[in-house]
């Protein structure tokens, strides 16, 4: 699928129709959270870009256009015209990044914007989506908050973490830290990850030809109910 508007740039003036529906719906916006350099394309903390990364592919575009300070792709999902974005700004500065396309853009960050970025409070080979909340100590997620003055914006946390239970943890096992979130991931957990990556994507197409409300009931009782199969397995 061909990219449109791939001449725009932040702040100048969008061409007529540019990126607009024929109701007359501006774009949906979806950014994934990550650090621009190859050192960081497989770690942790760049789950959020390679959600990015699989929904262009699945959509036949690429992020490769500079607006706002991200790395951008435009494409229709489910019917409405849909931005793609992967910040440039390093992770604790997403919100510059994210603040610009949102107003560039014209977006209602309460309806028509969805964050996504990894969670170390999620086990791997899971996934959450959140109407609103708090940044939970993800300094992207916070930096979002600050740039757009709230919590009040959609988000797909993406786990990262260890799946360690409530007994390890109380034994001294430790929950990863900084060290582990830039480091590259091992091919196990690639592989899990990749699986995770597909169902992100149909979550984002629910989100948008369904709503927010049924992709939460449907996706995050999904992981639920994988995380208690999980768990039986270990205990057998």
């Amino acid at each position: 699928m061909a990219e449109a508007n791939e001449s725009v740039r932040c702040g100048e003036q969008k061409p007529a129709g540019a990126i607009e529906s024929a109701a007359g719906r501006g774009p949906f916006l979806i950014v994934g959270l990550g650090n621009p350099g190859l050192e960081y394309a497989w770690t942790p903390h760049n789950a959020g870009f390679m959600a990015i990364d699989r929904i262009a592919q699945q959509e036949g575009v690429v992020a490769a256009n500079r607006r706002c300070r991200a790395m951008t792709a435009t494409c229709r999902i489910a019917g409405r015209p849909v931005v793609l974005a992967k910040p440039e700004t390093y992770m604790n500065l997403s919100g510059v990044a994210v603040g610009a396309l949102v107003r560039e853009l014209e977006v209602d960050p309460a309806k028509d914007l969805l964050v996504i970025y990894d969670e170390l409070d999620l086990p791997l080979g899971s996934f959450k989506i959140r109407a609103r909340g708090s940044a939970a100590g993800h300094n992207g997620a916070r930096s979002v908050s600050s740039a757009l003055g709230g919590d009040e914006w959609l988000r797909l946390r993406i786990g990262v973490g260890f799946n360690l239970p409530p007994e390890a943890i109380a034994a001294g096992g430790k929950r990863p830290g900084r060290d582990y979130l830039l480091s590259p991931m091992p091919k196990r957990d690639l592989t899990v990850l990749d699986e995770v990556l597909d169902r992100v994507s149909t979550a984002v197409r629910r989100i948008l030809s369904e709503g927010p409300a049924a992709a939460m009931n449907e996706f995050n009782r999904k992981d639920r109910e994988q995380g208690n199969e999980g768990t039986r397995e270990q205990e057998n």
